[in-house]
């Protein structure tokens, strides 16, 4: 079966060939059907029937699912969907993280985009599944396939809360605190079966027909076990002029297995197989076992055994006909869940520490390299990041913006588990090159992804920063990832737990003496603040950013410092304390101009009128409000200036000119009609300077999300190094 862990799908794989298990495919058409102790008592259960198909590693129990649920998937009109729940290495899949996957596999089913069917990121894991449990209950008849199911908690979580609905549950052992659960529990294959399977692979050559009790025995020593005997299969067409008994005397020549953590006839099927590897082809194979959540490419393979790409995707073809590896389609591959553990014993015997380490930093190394050449496709022809991207080797780069998309989108679940490994296993060198993977993807997501669509993954990102620089004792980076955290906090409304981690990243910019991290903190301090109407602090804590950045002499410190007298003039106007607004209001103004930024200037002149027209000064609001009507043409933004035009018409009937506010609002109407959507002479629209009171939800939501992207931005910098591409 191919399935990826934590990836749902709700289309099945690619057809398989499959033989056998009829007793076992009628008993769970059967217990469908059954009606459980719990029902029989008057207790029905509070979620869906649950099946267990339950084996050894080997046996074949995931191809049993699959071919199940395609056999009843006439019945359940609703569909499909897969998750596996443990990753390569034995780790159980939280279920917040598939229950999340799952939901944005719901929603694209629908045609919907995935942000719109899952929850905001940082969401508690609890009502995550509770939402995933809601939806799949509300869409009706649908099967939930689970694979490698770790224990029972994660089919609770995950099991909705309807009977119209079924979830199939794979894994090695039984599910006790699943109350009615059905459990099939699988042997080997019959033996016709086995020795069809066998057959499949030597259908080239007579060995199976002038020997079917030879045959019969290699089956027998193989357990009947689909993995060993697919293996053994591979291992004798390989080579022509051995006869089945030579296969069975090489199979029972293995030592027995002690301590193996699978059964033997598939531990000495696999010793069998890769004993019989060359030395290149055998360091290989170990080596896949550090790619990220089992999926394998020619790129991937070529970076860990440190040979050529086409050298690496020979070997992987020859490991498919081995049985070793699952192939996808394209230039993709799976190693079977049942030969991983093996693998990583053999790779923890053979393989040395160092060059482990160095087959992992290789294989980070080129992903990264991958991932720049996945945004540079994104830049303007000539650019610096084009010029790198034409310097790369011909297979790490891309045809153009849609092949990049579709890689970037294929490869999800593998980069960000590719993160994930490196920061649970790394340390030293190995977490600088975790943190440039982390700024590589995150601008990926960037240049191919809108912001709610990479929002989760850029959630779980931040957080294994944070642990990686907490583990460093890295203070610039800290504050970095603390920065991206409660900037996604503030975005969802949770502006208390975007408070308490502005604080901290404060805290963590002082230790660094990161003066630009700080000042971004106290900024965005003052911004929850001011979402909260709590003008007081807001007005505080801008007013000590303001501090800070007016010490700088860069101009990123002077466009900061401007927009912060902005939004000081804002809060201050929100709490009707006109004379401090005015005085914020001016200084924003003057600073524009000496930035040479005529639309921000336009917008603050106007609000200098506004609060001069508060505080009963209507002479100087009138001359103020020609000034922003003047530096508005100057912009040429036709839309600021209607705007403009409406403010200076109020203000001329306050002062009793009726005539001068007819001219002002004709010139209005004529402007607005000029500047609608796409029209020419519309310029771009003046930047917002702070939080106004009163604003639609729209427009509010619109300008958080700017200031996210741009904090995004200058926060990932710290997460690579100067010398990273895109600095």
């Amino acid at each position: 079966m191919t399935d990826q862990a934590v990836e749902p799908t709700t289309a099945g794989p690619g057809p398989e060939f499959f033989t056998g298990r009829d007793r076992e495919l009628r008993a769970l058409h059967e217990d469908i059907e059954r009606v459980g102790l719990h029902t029989l008592s008057g207790r029905p259960l509070p979620h869906s029937r649950v099946l267990l198909i339950a084996g050894a590693p080997g046996s074949g129990r995931t191809a049993l699912a699959e071919e199940f649920v395609r056999r009843i998937a006439d019945r359940y009109p609703s569909g499909v969907l897969r998750a596996r729940l443990t990753d390569p290495g034995g780790v159980p899949v939280p279920a917040g993280r598939a229950a999340r996957a799952l939901l944005a596999s719901l929603a694209r089913s629908d045609g919907l985009p995935a942000a719109a069917a899952t929850p905001p990121p940082g969401t508690d894991e609890a009502a995550v599944t509770e939402q995933f449990r809601t939806a799949l209950a509300r869409r009706g008849r649908t099967v939930l396939l689970l694979d490698d199911v770790a224990g029972s908690e994660q089919v609770l979580d995950l099991a909705p809360q309807s009977r119209d609905c079924l979830v199939v549950a794979v894994g090695s052992g039984p599910l006790t605190a699943v109350p009615d659960v059905r459990p099939c529990t699988l042997g080997g294959l019959d033996r016709a079966a086995s020795v069809a399977l066998l057959a499949r692979h030597l259908a080239a050559t007579p060995r199976i027909t002038v020997d079917p009790r030879g045959t019969e025995v290699l089956a027998e020593q193989c357990g009947d076990l689909p993995a060993a005997l697919m293996m053994v299969g591979g291992w004798l067409a390989a080579r022509p002029k051995l006869a089945v008994l030579d296969a069975t005397r090489a199979l029972t020549d293995q030592p027995e297995p002690a301590d193996a953590p699978a059964p033997a006839p598939l531990v000495r099927a696999f010793r069998l197989v890769h004993g019989s590897l060359a030395n290149s082809s055998a360091r290989l194979l170990r080596l896949l076992t550090l790619a990220s959540a089992g999926l394998v490419d020619p790129q991937t393979a070529s970076a860990l055994a440190g040979c050529s790409v086409t050298a690496a995707h020979a070997a992987l073809d020859d490991f498919v006909r081995l049985g070793l590896l699952r192939a996808l389609g394209g230039d993709r591959y799976e190693l079977p869940g049942c030969l991983d553990p093996l693998l990583r014993a053999e790779r923890a015997v053979r393989e040395r520490p160092g060059e482990t380490m160095l087959a992992r930093a290789r294989m980070l190394e080129r992903l990264v390299r991958r991932l720049q050449a996945c945004r540079a496709v994104c830049e303007p022809a000539g650019s610096a990041a084009r010029k790198r991207l034409g310097a790369m080797p011909y297979g790490l780069r891309f045809a153009g913006r849609a092949q990049a998309r579709a890689w970037l989108e294929e490869r999800r679940p593998a980069l960000l588990a590719a993160v994930r490994m490196a920061v649970a296993e790394g340390g030293g060198e190995l977490d600088k090159l975790a943190l440039r993977l982390v700024s590589a993807l995150g601008r990926a997501f960037d240049a191919h992804r809108e912001p709610e669509e990479a929002a989760p993954d850029l959630y779980g990102l931040h957080e294994l920063v944070l642990r990686v620089a907490e583990r460093g004792r890295m203070p610039r980076e800290r504050a970095a990832a603390l920065l991206n955290l409660a900037d996604m906090d503030a975005r969802t409304d949770r502006y208390e737990d975007a408070l308490t981690r502005y604080r901290t990243a404060l805290d963590a910019a002082r230790e660094g003496d990161d003066q630009r991290a700080a000042g971004r903190a106290m900024e965005s301090l003052g911004g929850c603040y001011a979402e909260l109407e709590d003008w007081e602090r807001a007005a505080d804590w801008y007013g000590r950013a303001l501090v800070l950045r007016l010490t700088g002499s860069e101009r990123a410190d002077q466009e900061a410092a401007a927009r912060l007298h902005g939004r000081l003039g804002a809060v201050h106007a929100c709490a009707e304390r006109w004379e401090e607004a005015l005085r914020a209001w001016r200084a924003a103004a003057a600073a524009f101009r000496r930035l040479h930024a005529p639309g921000a200037r336009a917008r603050a002149l106007g609000e200098v009128a506004r609060a001069q027209e508060e505080t009963g000064r209507l002479p100087e609001a009138l001359r103020a409000w020609g000034q922003a009507l003047a530096a508005a043409r100057g912009a040429g933004d036709a839309r600021l200036e209607a705007e403009l035009e409406l403010g200076a018409a109020g203000a001329c009937e306050r002062a009793g000119n009726l005539r001068a506010a007819r001219r002002h609002r004709g010139a209005a109407g004529r402007l607005t009609a000029r500047s609608g959507p796409g029209a020419p002479g519309s310029g771009p629209a003046a930047p917002a300077l702070g939080p106004v009171p009163a604003r639609p939800e729209a427009e509010a939501a619109a300008e958080r999300a700017a200031r996210h992207r741009a904090g995004q931005a200058e926060s990932r910098a710290g997460y690579s190094g100067t010398g990273d591409e895109g600095h």
